[in-house]
């Protein structure tokens, strides 16, 4: 198993293991496409892949202009094992080597997500007009969370 930056090729794996999730599900799978994701891989942001035995079962991806997160998913199949966590890990670095903005991302309320984001020090912001909670994080907070780890 390794964590790696994602690569083009990687993209076919990418939209599987979106449209395999059973949280924050798409409502119309055509709106994110193939071309989304290499446009946020090679323009906008930067992603990483958790690869197990040559097939990527995780991925995160931040969006540097807009500064947020625009995926971090796993495979349901690989749910619960902490892979999600070292993606999440892996992409605040990245992110916040890269810049020292506020990261944002929006998630459902009431979803392992949004527990997921307030256990790893992310700030809950209110409400977004689609519904979804706001949550930030600071290249502060990302430091002081991670320097007691």
């Amino acid at each position: 198993m390794i964590i790696r930056e994602a690569q083009i090729s990687d993209i076919p794996q990418l939209m599987i293991i979106r449209l395999a999730v059973k949280e924050n599900v798409l409502s119309n799978p055509a709106l994110v496409t193939e071309a989304d994701c290499e446009e946020y891989l090679t323009k906008r942001g930067k992603g990483w892949v958790y690869e197990t035995d040559g097939t990527v079962v995780g991925f995160s991806i931040v969006d540097l202009i807009d500064n947020n997160v625009w995926a971090l998913f796993v495979h349901p199949d690989n749910e619960g094992k902490g892979i999600g966590k070292q993606l999440h890990n892996e992409m605040l670095r990245g992110y916040f080597n890269q810049t020292k903005e506020t990261i944002w991302l929006g998630t459902e309320p009431g979803t392992r997500a949004a527990i997921f984001y307030r256990n790893a020090g992310w700030i809950d912001k209110g409400m977004r007009k689609n519904g979804e909670i706001r949550f930030e994080m600071t290249f502060d907070d990302w430091n002081k969370n991670n320097a007691a780890k």
